[in-house]
């Protein structure tokens, strides 16, 4: 794939000091860590390897990436290891696609508490799916699943909400059958959004009284218990929205459907559209009306400023599995399936691209492999450019 016209990464050099010093009072270790990075991904000042052709001698400087999760350019090997260990995971049943979104009025809640409400809403929608699956009215079986949490919108805007992909059905509490979904949509969504909605707020509501929410700034007037009971009284009375797909195919098609997903981040580089020193544009999907593609222009502090919400805190996880496939239980538990469904264990396939398995990629002069060499500091690598320069 050709370098996007713009980078993420040209905005950082071009205006990251001063938006770093605008800013400074508020932005964490944690994003200033995360704008470096990106910064200096695939440049010299990371180091990097000479890799030469193995047949006629075709020699270029590769330069090392960040490795980064939330870089644009970084996310390629870690999905493709992550979806390779997924493969051997996957079931010959339908999958389906539900997404957990919360108000947006918690949104500046979640600037200021973003590790424990991350939490709070794995939590909540984990509860949520295995009770009402459990439930015999609906399923009465125990699920497995796995969600993936996603913070932003199509326009950078903080979002919050959970991708949950579902094997289409359950064990039975004995463990001896396999149950089928009674529902076109695996289970229902106004049940899934009633008892979601109430368990999150009753999170909200324990959290509160045992003061483990950080209420200034925005969010000083709730601190509050009259104020915050009053907050939680206009959370309850709309409708949080459960947004369920039918099945969308067999493994095959699971595995390609979360490649979408995964590792994912805010704004990919080929979004970005022109950047004129002051302003960026970039494209968009209007997903209120009929995803039209339209186009939108920030100035760059506002794009680093939306850019930098979505850093999630140090050592978060942010893909979780749940039920039946979480790590303590998956591998009996998938085994029992698939002796109940006569199915045997997927046969392990990479779902990589040659040069990323193997780690090496074609000579652009001759097509034979490279080979890749040792790793370079900088200095290092500023010699042999000038070695190469002068040959």
């Amino acid at each position: 794939m050709s370098r996007p016209t713009v980078e993420v990464a040209d905005l950082i050099r071009a205006c990251g000091a001063r938006f770093v010093e605008q800013n400074q009072r508020w932005l964490s270790f944690q994003q200033l860590k995360v704008l470096r990075a990106v910064e200096r991904c695939r440049t010299e000042a990371l180091g990097g390897h000479v890799d030469t052709c193995s047949t006629c001698d075709y020699s270029v400087i590769s330069y090392n990436s960040c490795r980064n999760r939330h870089c644009p350019k970084c996310q390629a090997q870690a999905r493709e290891r992550w979806l390779t260990a997924r493969q051997q995971e996957l079931l010959e049943v339908p999958y389906f696609h539900v997404v957990f979104t919360v108000p947006h009025q918690l949104n500046p809640l979640y600037r200021d508490n973003a590790k424990w409400l991350y939490d709070l809403l794995f939590r909540t929608v984990a509860e949520t799916m295995l009770e009402v699956a459990a439930d015999p009215r609906h399923l009465g079986a125990r699920i497995g699943f796995l969600a993936l949490l996603h913070t932003w919108g199509q326009t950078l805007q903080l979002h919050p909400h959970l991708h949950c992909v579902v094997p289409g059905g359950g064990l039975s509490p004995d463990g001896q059958q396999w149950v089928a979904p009674r529902y076109a949509f695996f289970l229902p969504v106004r049940v899934l959004s009633r008892v979601f909605r109430g368990k999150f707020v009753a999170g909200l509501k324990r959290a509160f009284r045992r003061q483990r929410l950080h209420l200034a700034g925005q969010n000083a007037a709730l601190a509050q218990p009259q104020a915050f009971a009053a907050f939680l009284r206009t959370l309850f009375r709309q409708d949080w929205v459960v947004y369920a797909k039918p099945t969308f195919g067999g493994p095959a098609q699971v595995l390609r459907y979360l490649g979408r997903y995964t590792h994912r981040v805010a704004i990919s580089n080929h979004r970005l559209l022109a950047f004129d020193g002051k302003s960026i544009r970039f494209r968009w999907k209007d997903y209120a009306h009929g995803n039209k593609q339209r186009v939108m222009t920030l100035t760059v502090e506002e794009f680093l400023r939306r850019y930098v919400q979505h850093v999630l805190p140090q050592g978060f996880v942010r893909i979780r599995q749940f039920g039946f496939l979480a790590n303590s239980q998956r591998t009996p538990a998938l085994d029992s399936i698939r002796g109940l469904l006569n199915q045997d264990r997927p046969i392990r396939q990479s779902t990589a691209s040659s040069a990323l398995t193997s780690g090496t990629w074609p000579c652009p002069l001759c097509g034979r492999p490279m080979r890749i060499g040792p790793s370079l500091n900088a200095p290092q690598l500023r010699s042999r450019c000038r070695a190469l320069d002068s040959s």
